[in-house]
């Protein structure tokens, strides 16, 4: 693997670091528009219905951002790693 291609691969990595931190900090403003608009599309629904979508689409952007943070850490020790072999 030439050093260009692992530059890629370190560029990729912080990008999906990126995202997944910014899907983590703004899960609530991103779970709570989304409910939003879900609730403006039906036209109405009961509190109790309403907390759980929003509950429901807040986990959902947790876990997706998580993943993605989580697989940006692993690509970057893995890039890392080969840079430390491609020096030697």
């Amino acid at each position: 693997m030439t050093i260009e291609k692992v530059k890629a691969f370190v560029i990729i990595s912080v990008l999906l670091v990126l995202s997944g931190v910014i899907m983590i900090f703004n899960s609530v403003n991103f779970g709570t528009s989304i409910a939003d608009s879900w609730l403006a599309d039906r036209g109405g629904a009961d509190t109790e219905l309403y907390h759980l979508i929003i509950n429901g689409y807040i986990n959902s952007f947790l876990v997706s951002g998580s993943i993605l943070f989580g697989f940006g850490l692993i690509f970057l020790s893995l890039a890392s790693y080969k840079i430390l072999n491609l020096k030697n």
